[in-house]
């Protein structure tokens, strides 16, 4: 059984796993999901992931892995080079609370302004099986959390060429999504903002970032 990313090419969850994927080499399958049409809260689709989000990998032995967190670990574990989740005890410790933030302060912030606002995303106002009312008010607050997000990144980029360490980690890919994902609120680095620029463009010069 070969490995099945369940994928949605415009989403930005997804493609955090491709180019996790891609960066460690894993050859796989694709299944697109499409999420416009609401495939994902279908039967077919719930029988494979009942949470109704992507991505989910299924592995060669038949697992399935329903969100980035258990794909990152997976295929870390399995593909251990180039190691995406660090190295030494310190700087595994360092990752993993960075891709904390990120998630918290920039996908999360981002994710209320977006389906808090957004006509099509009445009573989808959160990801899932379930349907979930628009609050207006998360809107505006996800709006600012987003620029904060924006203004912290670039200060922690300042003299740096990755978030954690002097590689690429799974802390580059989180965040580099997130703040592509940023726009789909009208939010995005400026002049202002020079590191995260100047870094954002060399992660656009890797291969597995033009996904």
């Amino acid at each position: 059984m070969a490995i099945t990313l369940y994928d949605c090419s415009t989403a930005p969850s997804p493609r955090r796993a491709r180019i996790l994927l891609a960066e460690k080499g894993v050859a796989h399958a694709t299944v697109q999901i499409d999420l416009r049409s609401g495939e994902q809260l279908g039967d077919a689709y719930r029988a494979i992931n009942p949470q109704c989000t992507v991505p989910a990998l299924r592995t060669d032995d038949g697992a399935v892995l329903t969100d980035n967190a258990a794909i990152t670990a997976y295929v870390e574990a399995r593909w251990p080079e180039p190691p995406l989740l660090g190295r030494t005890p310190v700087e595994k410790a360092e990752i993993a609370s960075w891709n904390w933030r990120v998630e918290f302060e920039g996908y999360t912030a981002i994710a209320e302004a977006f389906r808090n606002s957004t006509p099509a995303m009445v009573n989808r106002a959160l990801p899932g099986p379930q349907d979930y009312a628009q609050i207006p008010a998360l809107a505006e607050r996800g709006l600012l959390r987003v620029q904060h997000f924006i203004d912290m990144l670039d200060a922690r980029l300042a003299g740096r060429d990755f978030l954690v360490g002097d590689a690429l980690s799974i802390v580059d890919i989180t965040a580099a999504v997130a703040v592509d994902f940023a726009r789909i609120v009208k939010v995005k680095p400026g002049e202002q903002h020079p590191h995260l620029l100047r870094w954002r463009a060399a992660l656009a010069q890797r291969p597995a970032f033009q996904l």
